[in-house]
C-alpha cells in the first residue's frame, strides 16, 4: 500500500536590505530554509509560522504564496508549501541557541543565499521569491461557517446561527487568521458571520467592525465595491466575512474570478497598489 504524502510548510523570510534567513541542519550538513511537517489537525499556514519560530526565534506573518516543492524523501512522496515571511517585531537572530536540530541561523544577502543553499530546489525557490519579494498588503475574504439550514430556521435570517461543524470551522480560523497577522476584522452584522470571526477575535483582543452593507439584506453592488476599494487602500491586514449572495460583488470590486467558496472557505488576497498580485483558497476544516 503507498504511504501518505508527506506534508510540510515553510517561510522564506526576508528583509531589507535584500536578506533572507536560512538555517543550518547537522543531521544533514545542509543550509535550507526554516520548514518542517504538520502537526495532527494543524493548517500549513499555521504549521509555516511555528516551524519558523521553533527553528530560528521569530514570530513572522506570511506574505504572497511561492510555488509548492515536490521530491521524494526515502520513496515517499513530499510536499512543501511555502511563503514570503516577514518578522513582526525584532529580527535579531544573535540570541538563537544552536540544538541538535538547528545548530545555525543567520541573515544573508541573497547572493550569499544562493551559494549557501545545498539542494537546487531550494535555490529555485530563493530566485522565485527574490523576483516577488516587495512587500504585500493582505485582504482575506471569508464565506461565513457552516451554518443552520435557511429552510429550518423559522425566525429572522439574521440571526440564524451556525452548526456546530460551523463552530469547529471559526476555532480552526484562528491559526490561519494568525498566520497572516490579519489586524482588521470586518464582517456582515448578521450572527453567522460574526460568530465565525468570535474566537479569532477574542484570542487577539480584537474588534469585530460589521458592516451593514455586506449583509445578505443590505448589500448593493456600488456599496459592497466602495468598502472593499476602501480596505484595499487603507493597506491594513484585514479579514472581511460575509455571504454567498455577496460574495460575486465583493470579487467583482477585487478585481479577481469568483471562485465560489464553500461555507468556512476562504480567499486570500496579496495586493499591492491597489492590485491583487496573488491570491490562495483554504477551506477550514
Amino acid at each position: 500500500m503507498p504511504q501518505a504524502e508527506i506534508i510540510a510548510a515553510g517561510a522564506v523570510v526576508v528583509r531589507k536590505p535584500g536578506e533572507v534567513l536560512l538555517v543550518h541542519r547537522p543531521r544533514y550538513d545542509d543550509w535550507s530554509f526554516p520548514k518542517g511537517k504538520l502537526d495532527r489537525g494543524e493548517h500549513v499556514t499555521a504549521c509555516a509560522v511555528r516551524e519558523v519560530a521553533e527553528e530560528t526565534g521569530l514570530d513572522i506573518r506570511l506574505g504572497r504564496p511561492l510555488e509548492r516543492q515536490h521530491y521524494f524523501v526515502n520513496g515517499r512522496d513530499k510536499r512543501v508549501h511555502y511563503w514570503i515571511g516577514r518578522a513582526v517585531s525584532d529580527t535579531d537572530v544573535s540570541g538563537y541557541r544552536p540544538n541538535d536540530e538547528i545548530d545555525a541561523v543567520a541573515w544573508v544577502s541573497y547572493a550569499e543565499a544562493a551559494a549557501l543553499l545545498t539542494h537546487s530546489r531550494d535555490r529555485d525557490t530563493l530566485a522565485e521569491a527574490v523576483g516577488v519579494a516587495e512587500k504585500t498588503h493582505t485582504l482575506i475574504v471569508l464565506r461565513h461557517a457552516n451554518a443552520r439550514s435557511r429552510s429550518r430556521w423559522r425566525t429572522d435570517d439574521r440571526f440564524r446561527p451556525l452548526l456546530a461543524t460551523g463552530d469547529v470551522q471559526a476555532r480552526h480560523a484562528v491559526g490561519v487568521l494568525a498566520a497572516y497577522d490579519v489586524r482588521r476584522l470586518v464582517s456582515s452584522p448578521s450572527t453567522r458571520c460574526v460568530t465565525t470571526l468570535v474566537p479569532y477575535a477574542d484570542a487577539t483582543d480584537r474588534t469585530i467592525h460589521t458592516v451593514p452593507v455586506m449583509s445578505e439584506e443590505e448589500a448593493t453592488p456600488a456599496g459592497v465595491a466602495d468598502v472593499v476599494h476602501q480596505l484595499l487602500a487603507a493597506g491594513r491586514r484585514t479579514v472581511l466575512c460575509t455571504h454567498r449572495p455577496v460574495l460575486p460583488d465583493v470579487f467583482r470590486a477585487l478585481g479577481v474570478d469568483d471562485p465560489g467558496l464553500e461555507p468556512g472557505e476562504l480567499l486570500v488576497a496579496h495586493h499591492r497598489n491597489g492590485q491583487v498580485v496573488a491570491t490562495e483558497i483554504w477551506l477550514l476544516r
